[in-house]
């Protein structure tokens, strides 16, 4: 049994290397694409081997019922892909079965990408049963997927003249920790291959690998384990350990509807814009950028393109995805069991449910502290750029919608609908105080939080009212929640502190507030820059490049998993009051 256990491993690992060989060429290399005989030997070959490794596997007397059910999986999927094929060769049939199977060969080989993504989760599944820091393997997930995407956008299809492997490390940790600071111009520098890499690490980076994974485990109904469930428990912030894959699942189908309503909509307000080659592609990239809370365009100069800075319909709807996003998924799924309730008490009156604790202390704060930050942002913004870009916009609304635009964006989404320079000094330091406060806990956003700060708040005024505990409503607040608020502030100054001396050190032709901004921004995973990113030397791209990386995961969770102790005290020191005045 051993024996075969081991065949059947060295059979599946030497497919998907040949797989993974076999896209990279494919998709990676141009000049690889003119041999028409490789394609129309190894396509078919491959889907073959994998069809037949699969039926071994789920016909096979050794499989366990969860292997077979990801076999039967596989199946269908491979056997979709053939049928799919089938189809567009009937369909499209032009001068022989050959020429055209080469011309619609898309079909299978977007189908084997997507195959071998469905492999690459279940690689990290088993990662995560060999080896449990939820905390290290968070951070890991992280670094891979930057790495790779740095590989891969160093293909020669990727880009258009060349990158070098920091460009490629700069743009890939910046799409996956979804900041948004670029060193090349999206738009022109790379190849529609190279910008679909960078939306899908963004994309990937918004979500987290691990909730993708999850999500998959419950898709294949492969289950997951104890210790997995663990993990995501941590990640999603969910209480209740039988539910954590059905959240990750909901959490992923939430996106993907979000982005594609985004899309749709970004697409229908592009209608009398003929400025961009492929509409769609235009508006799902973006969609996709502005809910992950990622910044990247593939217009050169952002929304500030002439095209797109006096399309309000258009910023009205990024904005929304980015504000959704930067909620995330807990305040939503919290909203609408609330509505849910809500509805079910009109229409059964005799039997109403009790629903004034749905909506959670957490949503409260979320809700509450956005809007804040939101208003005041618009407000400020409104009062101090009338005389800088806001005079450009002729009508009220458009005004409005600047200013609302310029406050929403600034808490880590990084688009620009203005020239970045044309701030006045006062309003690049709020715009710095709104980046570094960022979105909210288990978005896709960065920052601090918005937790964090307005718990912060709420201490001041609770140590000035002489009280032990932060008290809202007939709540408070746990004392834990507290000590991390004020661990994760000291930790981020602390960061931006030194990235900022650092930056002066290795770049001294740019000025304090140039570095300040573009720090705060890379800490926060914003992405707005006053343009200095491209014209960074070697080092201060490292050091924006540490930045973003540790802004993404936060520094409080790196320790976390490399200091904590799981050996539980069973015993306390002595009390001692330090002065503190």
């Amino acid at each position: 049994m051993q024996k075969k256990f081991t065949r059947s491993n060295i059979i599946v690992w030497f497919l998907d290397l040949f797989l993974i060989a076999f896209l990279v060429f494919d998709f990676g290399f141009q000049n690889f694409k003119d041999f028409r005989v490789y394609k129309l030997i190894a396509l078919p070959a491959l889907l073959v081997s994998l069809i037949a490794f699969n039926l071994f596997k789920y016909k096979s007397l050794n499989s366990t019922l969860k292997i077979r059910k990801t076999a039967r999986v596989n199946l269908i999927l491979l056997s979709l892909l053939i049928v799919l094929e089938l189809f567009s060769i009937i369909t499209n049939y032009q001068n022989s079965f050959l020429d055209t199977f080469f011309q619609e060969r898309f079909i299978i080989e977007y189908g084997l990408l997507f195959y071998f993504f469905t492999r690459l989760t279940f690689l990290m599944r088993r990662i995560y049963s060999i080896y449990f820091n939820p905390a290290i393997l968070f951070v890991g997930s992280f670094a891979i997927i930057a790495l790779g995407g740095s590989f891969l956008l160093m293909l020669p299809a990727a880009t258009t003249n060349g990158i070098t492997f920091i460009d490629a490390l700069f743009t890939s940790t910046s799409a996956t920790a979804v900041t948004g600071l670029i060193v090349l111009d999206t738009a022109k520098d790379f190849t529609p291959f190279g910008q679909t890499i960078i939306m899908l690490l963004f994309q990937i980076g918004g979500l987290g690998m691990l909730t993708f994974t999850s999500f998959f485990a419950y898709f294949f109904k492969s289950g997951a384990s104890f210790k997995e469930s663990l993990y995501m428990k941590d990640i999603l912030g969910q209480d209740n350990l039988s539910s954590i894959m059905r959240v990750a699942m909901s959490i992923v189908v939430f996106t993907l509807v979000l982005e594609a309503v985004g899309a749709i909509l970004i697409y229908s307000s592009l209608e009398d814009i003929n400025s961009f080659k492929d509409r769609g592609f235009f508006a799902v990239f973006h969609a996709i950028s502005a809910y992950c809370n990622a910044g990247f365009s593939i217009s050169s100069n952002g929304l500030y393109e002439e095209t797109l800075r006096y399309n309000y319909p258009m910023q009205w709807v990024v904005m929304l995805l980015i504000i959704l996003g930067g909620l995330g998924y807990n305040i939503a799924s919290n909203f609408i069991q609330y509505l849910q309730h809500f509805v079910y008490n009109l229409f059964n009156r005799n039997n109403k449910v009790f629903i004034s604790r749905v909506i959670t202390l957490n949503t409260k704060i979320v809700i509450y502290t956005t809007l804040i930050l939101i208003i005041a942002g618009t407000g400020f913004f409104l009062f101090s750029e009338q005389n800088t870009f806001l005079k450009e916009h002729t009508s009220v609304f458009g005004k409005f919608t600047t200013a609302m635009f310029s406050s929403v964006t600034s808490r880590t989404a990084g688009f620009n609908t203005v020239d970045m320079r044309n701030f006045t000094i006062p309003g690049i330091l709020f715009m710095i105080f709104l980046m570094w406060i960022g979105a909210s806990p288990a978005s896709t956003g960065g920052g601090i939080k918005t937790t964090t700060f307005a718990i912060a708040t709420l201490n001041i005024f609770s140590i000035a009212k002489d009280k032990s505990n932060i008290e809202i409503g007939t709540r408070r607040i746990a004392k834990e929640s507290v000590l991390r608020a004020f661990a994760i502030i000291a930790i981020s100054l602390a960061s931006i502190g030194a990235g900022v001396l650092l930056l002066l050190i290795f770049n001294p032709q740019f000025t304090f507030l140039e570095i300040s901004f573009e720090v705060f921004s890379a800490f926060s995973t914003v992405g707005l820059s006053l343009g200095i990113t491209p014209e960074l030397n070697e080092a201060g791209k490292y050091i924006v490049i540490f930045l973003m990386f540790f802004g993404r995961i936060g520094l409080i969770n790196l320790m976390i998993g490399i200091l904590k102790n799981v050996n539980t005290k069973e015993y306390t020191y002595p009390k001692e009051n330090i002065l503190i005045n």
